[in-house]
């Protein structure tokens, strides 16, 4: 089969069938609750049934005594023997300039519980239902102590302290930007506008739970279990267990769902490896559902009151913002990097804003950690500043298109350097407003509203135009290329399949090189004996993944031309390759790439590479949301939504729309019906099933407009690709919502409609339709 046909059917920029899929759809994927050793013991875990709480006493006799129940152990147990806590080591400093304090968060609460839901202890047994019931017969004693859920009321005189010790509550602070140039802008500006915003607490809550398989075989650690960061997970089990890496081996299958939930580990990780060791059997741990909602890290949960100074023209001169992230009741590095650091870095977007002054603040409550979740801080900035640029435009009484319009980034200022000191390589953002203005109808939307005002339904239009940062601050990804006789070339990479087609896009790119059959390309991930490296987060598998698979590959080709050349009695200037063979030039003399592998001492060619990008990718997208709402009910329908977006170079097309239509319907979510909500007074979770937690339903909006322009390729990658993976959620969000507000003010609201806050339920929104609003969040 011909080069030309291989690479015009399986390569990059081709739709084809998913190499995962044929496993997965004839039910023999493998997760990690697929594998069951023989001999396989199993551990439920008792958590704590308070907010806060000392731990008086733990007496485990009565569980011990259950049937089949193994061993029991308890956060006393694992300090004793040395199982350290987890490290929180971030850059910033309390507001006293001194260093980050967070208590200490083990494997399994010690002395005191912080949150409901904090694993407490561990029943190990001979099946589920006995661990289950031991967990039920075990006697804690607690005494309780009064807690704080809300994240601006933590930061209140009085409030109790998560902390022993501490003053506050306050985990860092951050200030960015230029306060009195700021203040001087705002002083001479001739418009100015300020929005308060409740980015509220939401769960990622992936279809598969988070699950463990420990194995100790008197020398080396297994553990199996679902996660974005293998190599990740392997570091924090030898940091906590003073182990050596060569002492532990994580591996991992299949995964249903990351979005950011399954990055590094988690504290029932490490109590699964010291039980594993302590036991030496196998030890399998499920999460239920409700321990998902409890206990895997949650998302967002910021508060902030935002303002932007404009000139008469609309040109944007300024934005201050005072923001306060709620980190949960442990000061995780990621918990502060998101609102301190890592949404703040898109704070000015697309837009040429010359200065910022940015108050930020992390605090910690009595609630479950806060973590990565699709976007991690670039949702909470960019919803920020569209909500300005529309508040702004009502103002100004511009069309919000036109305003964004005019403080776009022109193409001739890059490479651009925002305030945050952040420089984007390329970017032509007003050409992407332009093609979503025409794919959204954008003109033609007084005709519909009209359309929709005669089925007494009230509609409104929104818009979000965007980029984001990805990387995940990993630069570098290392790839080994295996070619064996049998006809296959394995690639294995340490970027990590979650459901989104990574292998996929991966095999494709192995084709453009090695100009095989695809079925020729077998990838393998999720090994940390076979490979080490960041993982999959921040959007990074295929611009950083991707990239390293094109450098290891063509390194690939070029020793083996070295190998053909001497099998072939030829100078390695003349070989030549095409379509898995190489050939003497002029001649009809050749070899094939796999017979070549034969041929070598241990019958195989092997290349392992590491390759590094110059620095983030910025995708940009202009997004267009239409939404009707029932006066009647408050009921909100999205009924429209285009979006035009630039990834620079798309390997994948079917893969990069379902990551952006995916995304975007996450960030529906959260615009319009989902919340984590804790009881103010005795901190329990209020939404802990899916009875209480509302997420967005099949049977909603699925008619996508979804283009992408490939006509700007990044800078920072051989690839020229950029990240694809949040883009969705960060514009479907403020998207939705200012189209609601448009919707709200057209119905007699006016200014007032910029008050709502999410999740825009059919009861806040009716609400609002009656002048009814809540509060704002900061309140100096």
């Amino acid at each position: 089969m011909s080069a030309v046909l291989e690479t015009t059917r399986f390569g990059s920029g081709k739709e084809v069938a998913r190499v995962e899929d044929p496993a997965l759809l004839a039910g023999k994927g493998q997760f990690t609750d697929d594998v069951a050793p023989a001999g396989q013991l199993h551990v439920v875990f008792a958590r704590s049934p308070h907010a806060h709480a000392r731990i008086v006493s733990i007496d485990t006799a009565s569980a011990l005594a259950v049937p089949g129940v193994v061993a029991v152990f308890t956060g006393a147990d694992l300090a004793q023997a040395g199982v350290k806590p987890m490290p929180t080591v971030v850059p910033f400093k309390r507001p006293d300039g001194s260093d980050v304090v967070s208590a200490p968060r083990r494997a399994l609460a010690h002395e005191k519980v912080r949150f409901v839901g904090e694993p407490v202890a561990m029943v190990v047994a001979e099946s589920r239902h006995a661990a289950q019931a031991g967990v039920e017969a075990l006697m804690v004693d607690y005494e309780e102590l009064p807690s704080v859920t809300d994240t601006a009321g933590a930061l209140r005189p009085g409030a109790p302290k998560v902390v022993d010790g501490l003053p506050d509550n306050i985990a860092a602070v951050a200030r960015h930007g230029d306060a009195a140039a700021t203040d001087a802008a705002f002083k001479k500006a001739a418009v100015r506008v300020a929005v308060d915003i409740v980015n509220q607490r939401v769960a990622p809550t992936p279809i598969e739970p988070r699950t463990v398989l420990a194995d100790f075989d008197g020398k080396r650690l297994t553990i199996r279990l679902s996660s974005q960061m293998p190599s990740g997970v392997r570091t924090s089990v030898c940091d906590a267990m003073g182990l050596n890496p060569d002492d532990v081996r994580v591996v991992v299958g299949d995964v249903g769902g990351g979005f950011g939930m399954k990055t590094g580990a988690y504290p029932e990780d490490l109590a699964m490896a010291y039980a594993a060791r302590a036991l030496k059997r196998p030890l399998k741990w499920r999460a239920e559902r409700l321990e998902e909602f409890l206990s895997a890290v949650h998302g967002r949960d910021v508060v902030s009151h935002a303002e932007m100074a404009l000139d008469a023209s609309g040109k944007v001169l300024a934005v201050r913002v005072k923001a306060v992230g709620n980190t949960g009741a442990y000061a995780t590095g990621t918990g502060i990097l998101i609102p301190l650091v890592i949404g703040p870095w898109v704070t000015t977007s697309i837009y040429d804003i010359p200065l910022i002054d940015l108050d930020l603040t992390a605090v910690m409550t009595h609630t479950n950690v806060i973590g990565a979740y699709r976007g991690a801080g670039r949702p909470e900035a960019i919803y920020q500043i569209e909500r300005l640029m529309d508040a702004a435009a009502r103002e100004l009484q511009l069309d919000p298109a036109e305003l964004r319009r005019r403080n776009m980034i022109q193409p001739n200022q890059f490479p651009y350097t925002n305030p945050m000191q952040q420089v984007y390589d390329c970017g032509e953002f007003e050409k992407i407003l332009d093609q979503g203005l025409k794919l959204a109808d954008w003109n033609g939307f007084a005709a519909r509203r009209a359309a929709s005002e005669r089925r007494g339904l009230l509609r409104g239009r929104g818009i979000a135009t965007f980029l984001e940062w990805t990387s995940g601050m990993a630069y570098e990804e290392r790839v080994t290329v295996t070619v064996t006789p049998d006809g296959m070339i394995e690639v294995c990479s340490a970027v990590q399949q979650m459901g989104q087609g990574i292998a996929t896009s991966l095999a494709q790119l192995a084709v453009d090189v090695f100009q095989v059959p695809i079925d020729r390309i077998r990838v393998v991930m999720g090994d940390t004996d076979r490979n080490n490296g960041f993982g999959s987060a921040g959007s990074r598998s295929l611009y950083i993944g991707g990239s390293a698979v094109h450098v290891a590959s063509k390194k690939t080709i070029d020793e083996a031309r070295t190998l053909a050349a001497e099998a072939l009695e030829a100078p390695a200037a003349d070989i030549e390759y095409k379509a898995g063979r190489f050939s003497v030039t002029g001649t009809d003399l050749g070899i094939g790439l796999f017979e070549l592998a034969g041929k070598q001492k241990d019958e195989r060619i092997f290349v392992d590479a590491n390759n590094t990008v110059g620095g983030p990718s910025w995708p940009n997208s202009c997004h267009v949301c239409e939404v009707e709402i029932d006066p009647d009910t408050g009921k909100v329908d999205v009924v429209a939504y285009a979006s035009v977006n630039d990834i620079g170079r798309v390997v994948s097309p079917q893969i990069a729309r379902g990551q952006v239509e995916g995304g975007a319907v996450q960030g529906i979510g959260q615009a319009l019906c989902e919340k984590v909500s804790y009881d103010a007074e005795t901190g329990q979770a209020l939404s802990a099933t899916f009875m209480d937690y509302a997420m967005p339903r099949v049977d909603g909006f699925l008619h996508f407009k979804t283009e992408f322009d490939t006509s700007v390729p990044g800078k920072s990658n051989v690839l020229g690709a950029k990240g694809v993976g949040e883009l969705g959620t960060i514009g479907a969000t403020p998207a939705v919502v200012n189209a609601v507000i448009d919707a709200l003010d057209h119905a007699g609201q006016g200014r007032k409609a910029e008050q709502v806050q999410m999740p825009l339920t059919a009861e806040r929104v009716w609400r609002a339709l009656h002048g009814d609003y809540d509060p704002a969040p900061l309140k100096d």
